[in-house]
């Protein structure tokens, strides 16, 4: 068997992490490879395409260190399991001093590969040049240099939908609905869910409410034309661009969902309760 190895080098015991997974996954048999970044902090060979023939990828780090893995495999199918170095996070499997567990579960298979649902996003400009991303959280357009509100349109299945004054409009995933659009205001979605979430991020209007879609829909947005104000576009809080007026933001259900690996006793709605602090019963 062979595992991927991508790891955050900010984080502090990040090398005590790395040699932790060397050592259970080595145990075991497993080869691994290690991304350019990191494998050389604990003398390990490196290569790019650290997914590439892997049978499990590790991120280590937290949940946006799992996004940057996610990014870099660019819609690859093979399980990822997010190692969290600190803070607990919504999508890693366990935490640093669990990778021993981690490592026995997937070994015997006593481990869960959970879909989840991501985006595939393609912005159209001028000239039919388009750019196409892919994210597992959310695309976001959003007011650029200046303070003021922007203008934006969204259209669903090529229905208008809304014209929007406000700082922003997210769409979000499932995964997605506990990250900015949670913080603007959308409603938390079970992750097993097949659905889209659109979120103004402080709409003028009281009327300007988040809306949940089924995600089969076909989400288009793109600039008012009343007001110029700049707007940005970004994926996943990465690949910050910015939107011409002419541009269109197409916004889909990816094909291929991430595999996101879950052990036994770590669930989203345990995760939920701790970061949240709601009652746990009892």
């Amino acid at each position: 068997m062979r595992l991927g190895v991508f790891a955050n080098p900010r984080k502090a015991d990040v090398k005590l992490a790395m040699t932790r997974v060397r050592e259970a996954f080595g145990r075991l048999g497993w080869e691994m490879q290690w991304d350019v970044e990191t494998g050389g902090l604990i003398g390990e060979p490196t290569t790019e395409a650290f997914w590439e023939g892997a049978d499990l990828v590790v991120s280590l780090g937290g949940d946006g260190t799992l996004l940057e893995t996610i990014h870099r495999m660019g819609g690859c199918p093979v399980p990822v399991a997010g190692v969290n170095i600190g803070r607990l996070g919504f999508l890693t499997a366990c935490q640093d001093e669990e990778v021993e567990e981690l490592a026995e579960a997937v070994n015997s298979g006593q481990h869960t590969v959970m879909e989840r649902s991501m985006l595939e996003v393609t912005m159209f400009e001028d000239g039919g040049k388009k750019r196409q991303f892919i994210a597992l959280n959310e695309v976001v357009l959003m007011r650029g240099e200046t303070g003021r509100l922007v203008s934006l349109e969204a259209r669903v299945d090529g229905e208008l939908l809304n014209q929007y004054r406000a700082d922003g409009l997210i769409v979000a995933t499932p995964t997605g609905s506990t990250a900015y659009s949670l913080a603007a205001g959308g409603p938390l979605v079970g992750p097993r869910a097949n659905v889209m979430v659109v979120t103004p991020i402080c709409p003028h209007s009281l009327s300007g409410r988040p809306l949940i879609l089924g995600d089969d829909s076909e989400v288009e947005l793109l600039p008012g034309s009343d007001d110029g104000e700049p707007l940005l576009f970004t994926v996943d809080g990465r690949d910050i661009l910015r939107v011409a007026p002419d541009s269109v933001v197409r916004v889909v259900k990816a094909a291929c969902p991430l595999r996101l690996v879950r052990l036994s006793g770590h669930s989203f709605y345990e995760t939920l309760r701790q970061k949240l602090k709601w009652s746990g019963g009892g």
